[in-house]
């Protein structure tokens, strides 16, 4: 199999990001998310604290969630999307990836071998993982969920012109409540396998 990129956009609470990563154990690629934060502060010359002192004041916990890459002004936010975005083509030239958000699916939209992934569930699933897989109490995991969502989908439309739910950008849309994270990962790596085995 030639080397392929696969960008996951998720709703918050979807367990998106586990099942990411357990694909990346499947499939033996390598797996970004925040790590990116990483790269591009070493870009910028910053360090993760001053990355992440553009972030909300509570640099830990849920609020870092909502605004993974700050809440400063437009300008400031655009530079850090251009590194960002530039981080990103990089590390899925260099290598098979799984790439979680970041508008991903946007930047990569263009590359040979990209596979886009929505990942979503039923609002009661969601609600469900937050409490039990995330620790959150319903309240919290309520507020959350509205939250996250909306910050996502400004991001993503402001940088994708799309929202990451859009599809006509997706190659594949699947609610992670049905097998939870283990089958969904499973059944998506198959489904990754078989797609680029084809396209060689």
């Amino acid at each position: 199999m030639n080397k392929f990129s696969i960008s996951i956009s998720r709703q918050f609470g979807s367990l998106g990001r586990p099942i990411a990563k357990k694909m990346s154990e499947i499939l033996n690629i390598e797996y970004f998310d925040r790590d990116i934060v990483d790269l591009v502060a070493k870009k910028m010359g910053l360090t993760v604290k001053e990355i992440s002192d553009l972030e909300e004041t509570v640099a830990t916990g849920w609020a870092r969630m909502k605004n993974p890459f700050g809440s400063e002004t437009n300008e400031i936010q655009d530079q850090i999307f251009k590194v960002q975005a530039q981080t990103i083509r990089e590390l899925a030239e260099k290598q098979s990836c799984i790439i979680v958000g970041r508008c991903a699916d946007n930047i990569l939209e263009d590359a040979k071998n990209n596979f886009n992934i929505h990942i979503y569930a039923p609002y009661e699933d969601r609600l469900l993982n937050c409490v039990n897989e995330l620790g959150m109490t319903s309240k919290e995991a309520k507020k959350m969920i509205v939250e996250v969502d909306k910050v996502r989908d400004a991001y993503h439309m402001r940088y994708a012109k799309y929202y990451p739910n859009d599809k006509n950008h997706m190659d594949l849309m699947i609610n992670s409540a049905l097998l939870g994270v283990e089958g969904t990962a499973e059944l998506l790596s198959d489904i990754v396998k078989k797609y680029f085995i084809k396209a060689v």
